[in-house]
């Protein structure tokens, strides 16, 4: 981890980086990533194993297109979590029924109660690899015995590095495969279905990239 993403207020200007950065990209984020199937189909297995009304919450929601719609049109509770004001919101005009928050998963808690699924779809590609340990285990804690996960990464082998995104200076995490099914059982999950894509981004400014989907279930304990 870089000294930027410490703790105290190196922490603070680190997530404002990134979420300034989001800020700027607000609705192109949707113009380059047009065709979300991967995303999609992962969200429809979740829907498949939830009761009808149940909680589900969106890290990193952005836009809320088209996950939090998915899962409010499935008659859903929906909150959504982010870092960047201009993605919310979006997100609010997008999905007037959800909740939306302001808020990093690093410092999610029981304040929000538990949840029967939880959607982490590329928003931990912004975190450390340290930082993403954490945020699995907290993503664990508000999920309910036996709730299920869907998350997905870019595979690629990069801890914390600068990167531009659609122009704007990130820094971004990745994982090869394995590894990153080995972080995500370690923080208490089981691996069902594990997916990949090739995927090409509808704009220069966003090379193209392999795309890992796994869906988990939260382990009885």
């Amino acid at each position: 981890m870089t000294t930027e993403s410490g703790s105290g207020s190196s922490r603070e200007e680190y997530r404002a980086l990134q979420a300034e950065a989001f800020n700027r990209i607000g609705s192109r984020y949707d113009d380059a990533f047009p065709h979300k199937e991967g995303q999609i189909a992962a969200g429809e297995w979740l829907i498949k194993q939830l009761q009808p009304g149940a909680r589900v919450l969106d890290v990193g929601c952005g836009t809320g297109s088209p996950t939090a719609q998915q899962f409010a049109e499935a008659g859903c509770e929906v909150v959504g979590l982010d870092i960047s004001p201009v993605m919310l919101d979006l997100a609010r005009k997008n999905v007037p029924e959800g909740t939306f928050l302001l808020r990093d998963v690093t410092d999610l808690d029981d304040s929000l109660g538990r949840f029967d699924a939880v959607v982490a779809f590329f928003v931990l590609l912004m975190l450390p690899r340290a930082e993403i340990v954490t945020a699995l285990k907290k993503i664990h804690d508000v999920l309910n015995p036996g709730g299920v996960l869907a998350l997905s990464m870019v595979e690629i082998d990069l801890d914390d590095v600068p990167f531009q995104f659609l122009g704007a200076p990130v820094r971004v995490t990745g994982y090869l495969r394995d590894e990153l099914r080995q972080v995500i059982e370690e923080a208490g999950f089981t691996v069902v279905l594990e997916t990949d894509i090739s995927y090409a981004p509808a704009t220069t400014q966003a090379p193209p990239e392999i795309q890992l989907f796994l869906n988990c279930r939260r382990n009885q304990f």
